[in-house]
C-alpha cells in the first residue's frame, strides 16, 4: 500500500445468512385507498387524508404521490400548510377501511409463504421470506412481480419492493430506492456485494433506518457524519460510546442483519396504556375525573380480556400549553387485580393527591407489572361475597360490552358533554375507524 492509499475496511460476507428477503410497502397507503374508493387511479390522485380535517392545526397522514411530487406535502404537514389555491381533495380517515384493505393484502402473502416467514412491521409494510417458495413459485423476482400484479388487480394499489439478502438490506432497498424506482416496476435489489455502492452512498445518517436525530448527533461528535463514516469507523470506540448499539450500527452500515423471519418471539406485555388528547382545555375537575375513569375501564376491560392483573398504576397529567406548568406524572404500587372499581379508585387518588387547578389538555393512564391472573383477588378489608358479586357483575359487563359494542352499557356520566368515551368508541388506532365522507374539508 502506498502512500496515498486509504485503506478501507469491508466485511468478508462469505459466513453470514443469505436469504430472499422482499421488503413490501403500498405506495401512500391511505391516500391510495382513498382514491380507489373514489375510482381514481392512486398515482394521479390529488388527496391528502387528514386528522381532523375541521381543526385547522390537523396533521396530515398520507398524501398521494401526486400531492408529494407537486406541493411537497409529506405526513406531518400541518393542514394550514396546504396550499389553499391547489385543487387537492382533503379527506377523514377511515382506519377501518385500511385494515380491511390491509388483510386483503395479507391474504396475498400468504399465497407465496408460511405466517412463519412472514413479518407484518405495520399497515402498509411487511418482510416476506421467499428463500424456499422459489420453488414453487419461481425467481425471487418472479415472486415479487406476481405480488405486484395480484394487489395491483385485486386492490388497485402500487406496490413497491426491496429485495435483499437479509431483512436490513431489503428494508433499505425499499426507502432508498424502490418506493420511487418507477423505471424498474418499482423494485431495487441490494446486495452484501453492493454495500460499497448502496448503503455507503447514504449521505444523512437520519435517513437510515434505525438512526434518530439524537443519534446523528451524537455520532456527529465523534466524527461520522454519513454511513460510509459509521462502517470505517473503530468498532471497540463506539461500543464503548454506545454499548450495544453502538455495535449494531456498525454492522448495519456494513449491510449485516442476522434477523430470521421465522424466529418466532413472544412479546412481554409489561405496560397497558392509553393516552387522550382532549379536544378544548378541560377546567372543571370533575369533568377530567370523568374521563380518567372512562379510560381505567376500558383499560381494565383489557386486562380482563386477557386473564392479566396489574400491581403498579401510573397517571400522567398534561396541562394546557398556554401556561407554564407542564403537568405531572405519578404511580403507585397496588395489590394485583384487574377490578375497574379498584383502579378507578386509585387513579382518582393519584388525581387527588397531585392535580393543581390548571386546565388539562392531556391524559394518560398505565398499568404496569402486568401478569396472569392468580385465581380471584380477593382484599383482607373486602368481604368475600363483595368480591365475588363485583367480578360477577364485570363479567356480565364486559360480556355485553363484547357482544353490543363498548357504548352498550355507560355510566350516566359518560352521557355528559365532556365525556370522551363516545367519541373514542369511534376510532380506531387513534383515529377515525369509518367514515361515509367522500368529500374533504375542500376541494
Amino acid at each position: 500500500m502506498t502512500k496515498n492509499e486509504t485503506f478501507i475496511l469491508q466485511m468478508d460476507y462469505s459466513n453470514e445468512p443469505r436469504r430472499d428477503i422482499l421488503c413490501i410497502d403500498i405506495k401512500s397507503f391511505f391516500a391510495s385507498v382513498e382514491a380507489v374508493e373514489r375510482q381514481q387511479h392512486p398515482l394521479q390522485a390529488k388527496i391528502v387524508v387528514v386528522s381532523k380535517p375541521d381543526n385547522n392545526g390537523g396533521l396530515v397522514l398520507a398524501a398521494s404521490p401526486r400531492v408529494k411530487e407537486q406541493y411537497n406535502i409529506r405526513t406531518g404537514t400541518r393542514i394550514y400548510e396546504i396550499p389553499r389555491q391547489a385543487d387537492i381533495e382533503i379527506v377523514e380517515p377511515r382506519m377501518a377501511l385500511y385494515l380491511e384493505k390491509n388483510l386483503a393484502i395479507v391474504e396475498i402473502f400468504k399465497r407465496y409463504v408460511p405466517h412463519s416467514d412472514l413479518h407484518i412491521y405495520s399497515i402498509d409494510e411487511s418482510f416476506l421470506d421467499v428463500t424456499k417458495s422459489q420453488e414453487l413459485f419461481g425467481s425471487v423476482w418472479e415472486i415479487a412481480t406476481n405480488i405486484q400484479q395480484a394487489i395491483w388487480k385485486e386492490l388497485n394499489l402500487v406496490a413497491t419492493i426491496g429485495i435483499g439478502d437479509n431483512p436490513l438490506l431489503a428494508k433499505l432497498a425499499l426507502d432508498h430506492q424502490a418506493k420511487t424506482d418507477e423505471h424498474n416496476q418499482y423494485q431495487a435489489y441490494w446486495s452484501y456485494e453492493r454495500v460499497p455502492d448502496t448503503i455507503w452512498q447514504i449521505k444523512k445518517l437520519s435517513s437510515f433506518w434505525g438512526i434518530g436525530a439524537r443519534t446523528e448527533e451524537k455520532l456527529n461528535h465523534l466524527g461520522i457524519y454519513n454511513l460510509f463514516d459509521l462502517a470505517q469507523y473503530d468498532l471497540q470506540k463506539i461500543k464503548t460510546k454506545f454499548n450495544g448499539l453502538g455495535e449494531q450500527l456498525f454492522f448495519h452500515a456494513h449491510g449485516i442483519d442476522r434477523t430470521l423471519l421465522s424466529d418466532q418471539f413472544v412479546a412481554k406485555a409489561n405496560t397497558f396504556s392509553k393516552n387522550q388528547i382532549l379536544n378544548h382545555d378541560y377546567k372543571n375537575p370533575e369533568d377530567i375525573k370523568v374521563v380518567i375513569r372512562e379510560m381505567t375501564e376500558e383499560n381494565a376491560q383489557r386486562l380482563r380480556k386477557h386473564s392479566l392483573t396489574t400491581s403498579a398504576v401510573k397517571l400522567t397529567i398534561g396541562y394546557s400549553k398556554h401556561i407554564v406548568q407542564s403537568g405531572f406524572s405519578h404511580q403507585m404500587a397496588i395489590s394485583a387485580t384487574s377490578s375497574s372499581k379498584k383502579l378507578v379508585d386509585y387513579m382518582l387518588h393519584l388525581f387527588r393527591n397531585y392535580y393543581e387547578p390548571y386546565p388539562v389538555r392531556v391524559i394518560n393512564i398505565s398499568f404496569n407489572k402486568i401478569v396472569p391472573k392468580q385465581g380471584t383477588q380477593l382484599d383482607l378489608f373486602e368481604p368475600l361475597e363483595a368480591a365475588l358479586k363485583d367480578e360477577k357483575l364485570e363479567e356480565t359487563v364486559d360480556f355485553i360490552r363484547k357482544k353490543h359494542g363498548y357504548t352498550s352499557l355507560l355510566h350516566a356520566s359518560s352521557l355528559l358533554p365532556n365525556s370522551m368515551a363516545l367519541q373514542r368508541s369511534k376510532l380506531l388506532g387513534g383515529h377515525q375507524a369509518n367514515s361515509d365522507k367522500k368529500e374533504g374539508g375542500r376541494g
